[in-house]
């Protein structure tokens, strides 16, 4: 295999920085090494990121084994002691070519993790694409400032951080001069964009002068947000900008005050209900997603009901579920804990209903004529995310937009015709 193997978990955000360090690696000549992006959002995460440092070991013996990601970040020791592992990086320091460099060469410590609580810019770097994928993910912002209960993330991404919008800028247009009709825009809390820099531009100042500093962008999607801290600029671009895409997906966690409260977040339950009832209003053709934690400790039958029923009552169309997985160190970790059986059979009920809007949402979807991003052949995704089954549309290029009559619904996915 020639060039760098990059493996990614987790976010949007690691794809970006993967991107990143591959082009660091080709750069330092580390072609045959691989690289393990891991996630720490879950046990499960990791578990996953611990198989795939073992696979690659068997399946590639004489690869030179780099690991980083938000796992390695917090428990850097404990991917180290790996017998299949050559070099752990931090979070900050896989964006630093000097360190790709010392891999290449055999020098330097095995792990270099510095502290991200001492990190206070992102570092710029100019990525041309994103290998194998039709839309491109842009960095605007890094790190968290919050600290709910259950999350360990700040101590793997370091405090709150935002790029400067010059900086984003550039990145777009080379991405678009590239043949990208689509840019997702990520961070870990994108809406707490802008608080570090001069003049504390929010998110919604921020994209507004982006799409008119690039006009020549097609599609511009937004990562997962929280409703608390959208600006009213935010929200006059959901209503009146055809080029920011009809789709949002929230960080809404649980439907229940208390097991809010306990989870340390900012929104109540009623707040979460009526800013979805406000986006519905400002562009009743958008489609929600959001994150929802099933078992979070203390949770009871009747909490879990109140999540549940968050499905419609805040007309959510793209889950995310997650069982709870208590994380080292966090308070929620130390919590009474909800039997992970009980977890696990929360989390089937919450996906079946999810499953269940899925399925309502798209079959509302049917009659309509969309613009379709083509992700791979005789497939993309709507304005509204919502996956589309394409005939007619033989040849037409991954990340070209395709018009198309939507036909049907078929196992979770709209089917449709390419417009001659």
């Amino acid at each position: 295999m020639s060039g760098p193997e990059v493996i990614t978990f987790g976010c949007r955000l690691n794809a970006f920085e993967s991107e990143v360090m591959r082009g660091l690696a080709a750069g330092a000549g580390l072609d045959d090494a691989v690289i393990v992006n891991t996630c720490a959002v879950t046990a499960e995460a990791e578990r996953q990121a611990r198989q795939a440092i073992r696979r690659a070991r068997r399946e590639r013996p004489e690869a030179r084994i780099i690991v980083t990601g938000c796992a390695a970040q917090i428990d850097p020791r404990r991917y180290a002691a790996m017998p299949e592992v050559d070099r752990v990086l931090g979070n900050q320091d896989k964006l630093e070519a000097a360190n790709l460099a010392d891999v290449a060469s055999g020098a330097g410590p095995e792990v270099v993790v510095n502290d991200i609580m001492s990190v206070r810019e992102t570092a710029e770097h100019l990525i041309a694409g994103l290998e194998g994928r039709a839309r491109a993910f842009v960095q605007i912002q890094n790190g968290c400032d919050h600290r709910c209960s259950f999350c360990i993330i700040p101590y793997g991404r370091g405090n709150s951080r935002s790029v400067p919008l010059g900086r984003v800028v550039r990145q777009i247009r080379t991405l678009v001069e590239n043949g990208y009709n689509e840019v997702v825009l990520t961070g870990v809390d994108l809406t707490a964009y802008g608080a570090d820099l001069p003049g504390r531009p929010a998110l919604g100042q921020m994209v507004a002068r982006l799409l008119a500093q690039v006009p020549e962008l097609p599609r511009l999607r937004l990562s997962s947000i929280d409703a608390v801290e959208a600006d009213p600029a935010l929200l006059r671009l959901v209503a009146e900008e055809p080029r920011l895409m009809p789709h949002l997906h929230l960080s809404l966690q649980a439907g229940d005050d208390l097991v809010l409260k306990r989870m340390k977040r900012r929104h109540g339950r009623a707040q979460a209900v009526a800013f979805c009832e406000r986006l519905r209003a400002l562009r009743p053709e958008i489609a929600l997603g959001a994150d929802l934690i099933a078992g979070f400790p203390t949770e009871s039958e009747e909490m879990f009901a109140r999540t549940l029923a968050l499905v419609e009552d805040c007309g959510l169309a793209f889950l995310h579920v997650f069982p709870y997985s208590a994380r080292p160190g966090t308070p929620a970790g130390r919590m009474p804990q909800v039997p992970k059986a009980v977890r696990r059979e929360r989390a089937a009920r919450l996906r079946a209903a999810g499953a269940a809007a899925l399925d309502a949402f798209l079959s509302r979807q049917v009659g309509r004529t969309a613009q379709v991003l083509i992700e791979r052949e005789g497939f993309g995704r709507t304005e509204q995310f919502a996956p589309l089954r394409l005939a007619g549309a033989e040849g037409a290029a991954a990340g070209s937009i395709v018009r198309a009559d939507v036909t049907g619904v078929r196992a979770g996915e709209l089917t449709g015709r390419a417009r001659p």
